[in-house]
């Protein structure tokens, strides 16, 4: 039951599309606008870099809130599982930013919120997912590439330090559980991303950069969104 009540509290936070309400703020549907994907990568793209750090902060933020509140709740009542527990908050918070119900379940792809179970979850985590992430974005440019070998550090780091017994007072079936769910959020992102991976094999995926490069003219797409809605 209480694995439930942390995937509803998830979900809900998660249900605070950044990117959206920021767009709109702006008078655009983000999700009408460049990959149309309601996320931190597009927001970048088309609104620029400020606007992109802004989206960032918030889906990092949903899924943060979320972590501490389920410990909040829990954390004295089920103290040898509020890892587990702090893993299914974070697994609800992405699904609710990738599949929102009021906006048709058509949301982002779930890395900013991964974001945030990272930099929540554990600090030893932290060094890892900056690292790996920034290692590979500044090093090619390819978001989808950074986020996609971040999720594999996660798996990796999560069974090594279960195994090492970080997560003190779970047992083995726990731990097997956590691994499980960590996989199963890491296909989800990998199926998010089915397109970014084949531009990747073939060579033409698009680079981003924290730059005016790759910025689509602010003007032009708010054009376009007062248009659409008249």
């Amino acid at each position: 039951m209480e694995r439930i009540i942390c995937l509803l509290i998830g979900y809900v936070f998660g249900l605070f599309q950044t990117a959206y309400f920021y767009g709109k703020l702006h008078g655009i549907d983000i999700r009408q606008h460049g990959s149309g994907n309601a996320g931190t990568t597009n927001t970048l793209r088309v609104l620029g870099t400020k606007a992109g750090l802004i989206v960032l902060a918030g889906d990092c933020l949903k899924c943060m809130a979320a972590i501490w509140v389920i410990r909040l709740i829990f954390g004295g009542s089920h103290p040898d599982t509020i890892y587990l527990l702090s893993l299914y908050a974070a697994a609800g918070a992405i699904l609710g930013h990738n599949y929102p119900f009021y906006m048709g379940f058509k949301g982002g792809k779930g890395i900013a919120a991964t974001a945030g179970l990272i930099l929540a979850f554990h600090p030893y985590f932290i060094v890892m997912g900056v690292v790996i992430f920034f290692g590979i974005f500044f090093t090619t440019h390819y978001v989808s590439l950074g986020s996609l070998l971040v999720y594999l550090g996660l798996i990796i780091e999560m069974v090594v330090c279960g195994q090492m017994g970080l997560f003190a007072g779970m047992s083995q079936a726990q731990l097997y559980e956590m691994y499980g769910l960590t996989f199963a959020l890491a296909v989800l992102a990998y199926w998010k991303h089915r397109e970014n991976i084949v531009r990747l094999i073939h060579g033409n995926e698009r680079k981003t950069y924290l730059t005016k490069k790759n910025k689509v003219d602010v003007e032009e797409a708010v054009n376009r969104g007062q248009n659409a809605d008249k």
